[in-house]
């Protein structure tokens, strides 16, 4: 459709005046867009703390399989370098004996021995090609014992190697969801004004509960972190996730424990206790298994909470659904 018939007259004309007003509508409708709400942030964080805590567990879950295959490589590795050892020994015990025979002009051959006058010596030469070529297959024998261990170690050790390697690419990629995840964390987080960095050097404060034994001793260590910041994939002094302050704890209890909340839950399997008789020093963990603390008495838990916070004593009331315990 064609317009005819447009005035200017010191005006904007009309066609060009509709055309500004629909994009001043368009732009105004963009910068009006509503900002989330205070509740709407809550919300959003709420949820990314959820999905932290799964993460988080799957990323030290990668870290714990890594290492495990590294250490499994370089025994390999350790072997095969002995084993290398071994074969170039032989080998060089090979040289020297077919040396010796050079150099000896074979003077032990059948038709040098049969043409000696005297029995005796005869006797002593036939006994020494005896021992001589008992000795050779021996040697020759070891050796391709040895080359056959070399090429299964050699195997064994380019497996171990290749699978520490894709592992090492799983812990990178893990490592990259758990970072994307924090980093929006700490932007909400700051954005409500309740972001806070702990003290690395915190003392933290003395556990006066009515726990005893070992468990009095791991509670000990988990006071003494409190204020301490949280972080992923921590396990002190500075810094502590959930998983990280459990296992530190116990330790420090003479108590070894996996290294991720699911391990532990995992490892308690016949040491469960139900959530009505939990004891100070039971672990505590939520559900879906990403995260673990401690009961430290009075219904509160003393645990590493999250992106943002600091090793703490929560109340059990305030905190989120709990599945489990275990008396380590």
């Amino acid at each position: 459709m064609v317009v005819r018939g447009i005035r200017v007259a010191g005006r904007v004309p009309v066609a060009v005046g509709l055309v500004a007003a629909v994009l001043l509508t368009q732009a105004g409708g963009a910068e009006a867009k509503p900002k989330p709400t205070l509740a709407q942030v809550k919300a959003r964080l709420a949820k990314l703390n959820d999905q932290a805590d799964k993460v988080v567990d799957r990323y030290n879950g990668a870290g714990e399989r890594y290492k495990k295959a590294r250490k499994e490589y370089n025994a390999v590795n350790g072997k095969l370098g002995k084993e290398l050892g071994r074969v170039e020994d032989l080998r060089t015990g090979l040289v020297s004996v077919a040396v010796s025979s050079y150099q000896s002009g074979d003077v032990l051959s059948w038709s040098n021995l049969v043409t000696q006058d005297d029995p005796e010596s005869l006797l002593a030469g036939l006994a020494s090609i005896d021992q001589m070529s008992a000795g050779r297959s021996r040697t020759i024998a070891e050796y391709e014992q040895a080359t056959r261990s070399l090429k299964g170690e050699r195997d064994k050790a380019k497996s171990s190697y290749d699978k520490a390697l894709k592992l090492l690419d799983d812990l990178r990629r893990q490592k990259k969801d758990v970072e994307k995840l924090v980093g929006e964390q700490e932007r909400l987080l700051r954005r409500l004004n309740a972001y806070n960095p702990g003290n690395p050097n915190s003392t933290g404060v003395k556990y006066t509960g009515p726990a005893s034994g070992n468990a009095r001793a791991a509670l000990q260590f988990a006071f003494a972190q409190i204020g301490k910041p949280y972080r992923y994939g921590g396990t002190g002094p500075g810094s502590w996730d959930c998983s990280g302050l459990t296992q530190a704890s116990w330790r420090a209890a003479g108590v070894s424990l996996p290294r991720t909340a699911a391990e532990q839950y995992s490892w308690g399997a016949s040491r469960r206790v139900p959530l009505s008789a939990v004891q100070p020093g039971d672990l505590l963990f939520a559900a879906g298994l990403g995260h673990v603390g401690m009961y430290a008495g009075g219904g509160n838990m003393v645990h590493a909470p999250r992106t943002g916070d600091v090793v703490k004593v929560t109340p059990l009331s305030s905190y989120r659904t709990l599945i489990g315990a275990v008396r380590p």
